[in-house]
């Protein structure tokens, strides 16, 4: 087939980036033709919470990218989508994960889709978004029109997709996250990141946003039976929220010699350090659909707490290949605490391997060209 991917693409970083470009590399080695359609413009500064929205990093080989979308340009979107219909794709990919983006993205598949030849899959990351806005909802209806098929991965997005639309939808786990380099001993990790390999060490990857709780996880690594245990915690990931929130909770309990703090944006190349000098992946979220961290965990076959929100439990079996804590300080420090009790998860790596198998990119393009059939 002739595939196009609507989306972030490199030189734009980040997880959705990431995906894209694996989930363009999984297609082409299915034999198929494929461009992604990045952005331009992906946000005006003013929007963007971090540093910068651009990596350094050399660009992956053997895709196609065409940085081409300005997402608040309206002539832009008519001409864009006006461009990929007369490539006369039989299939057009859009990743949808915030309603800002439902304007451009549904003005260039209205464009873009040429009737009874291109079909449309949306592979939907949030339907409704984390942090609510005005326009969200008519944004998202917008959007949707001219999708044929969607995609979820989390069982909850799949129920907030079907409060919008009665058009076929299907649930798949989110892929592994398998383009990072192989890890490295817990020593090299640590030396890299310059802490106590002898100590034990939890991580907190990913940007930090409120609502994925590091302030919970840090009055975690507050309650004395943490600290009794010697347990100190790495927080790698760029700042999206106010870090004085973060730094008075560090002070204020003092825990300036448990945690380390690594917060400007982690390039791929590195990400391995980090995850190799943890013993345990911990994901504090106060409310989640899926997260792509579950899944750079399990490439690194690290065993990990999460809390029961969203569709974090879903992938995370409790006392297999982790456990599972409610969203307060409490609950996750005694997580944090079972784990390290000798035989807390007994046959742990073969768990997480049986785990693994389940999540292949062959599986997930399995089920998004079965969706497209319908």
């Amino acid at each position: 087939m002739k595939i196009a991917i609507i989306g972030s693409a490199h030189p734009l970083r980040g997880g959705l980036a990431a995906f894209n470009e694996r989930l363009a590399a999984e297609l082409m080695q299915e034999g198929h033709e494929v461009v992604i359609y990045s952005f331009s413009l992906q946000y005006p500064n003013f929007l963007f919470p971090g540093k910068t929205q651009y990596t350094d990093e050399a660009a992956p080989k053997s895709l196609n990218i065409k940085t081409v979308i300005n997402s608040v340009n309206p002539f832009n979107w008519l001409k864009v989508g006006q461009q990929i219909k007369s490539e006369k794709f039989d299939l057009i990919i859009v990743k949808y994960w915030l309603p800002f983006m439902g304007p451009a993205f549904g003005t260039i598949l209205r464009r873009a889709k040429k009737k009874k030849h291109t079909r449309v899959a949306c592979i939907v990351d949030n339907i409704i978004p984390h942090e609510k806005r005005p326009g969200d909802k008519a944004f998202t209806n917008y959007f949707i029109k001219p999708v044929d098929a969607f995609v979820t991965m989390s069982k909850d997005v799949l129920k907030d997709v079907k409060t919008f639309t009665n058009k076929p939808a299907y649930f798949t786990p989110h892929p592994l996250y398998d383009s990072y380099n192989e890890p490295v001993s817990k020593q090299e990790g640590c030396e890299k990141l310059n802490i106590d390999a002898a100590k034990k060490q939890i991580l907190f990857f990913g940007f930090i946003r409120r609502y994925k709780g590091l302030d919970l996880l840090l009055e975690a690594m507050a309650d004395e039976r943490i600290k009794q245990a010697g347990i100190e915690l790495i927080v790698a990931g760029e700042y999206y929220d106010d870090a004085a929130v973060y730094n008075e909770i560090i002070s204020r309990q003092n825990l300036q010699s448990t945690v380390h703090l690594f917060t400007d944006f982690i390039p791929n190349d590195e990400v391995r350090y980090y995850f190799s000098a943890a013993d345990l992946v911990v994901q504090p979220y106060r409310h989640a659909t899926q997260s792509g961290i579950t899944q750079i965990a399990y490439h690194f076959e690290k065993p990990m707490v999460v809390t029961n929100v969203g569709g974090l439990a879903e992938v995370v079996p409790d006392g297999k290949v982790g456990f599972v804590a409610e969203p307060n300080p409490q609950s996750i420090a005694g997580a944090i605490l079972k784990f390290y009790e000798p035989g807390s998860l007994p046959n742990l790596q073969e768990s997480i391997l049986e785990e693994k198998k389940k999540y292949s990119w062959a599986t997930f393009t399995k089920v998004l060209m079965n969706a497209i059939g319908d």
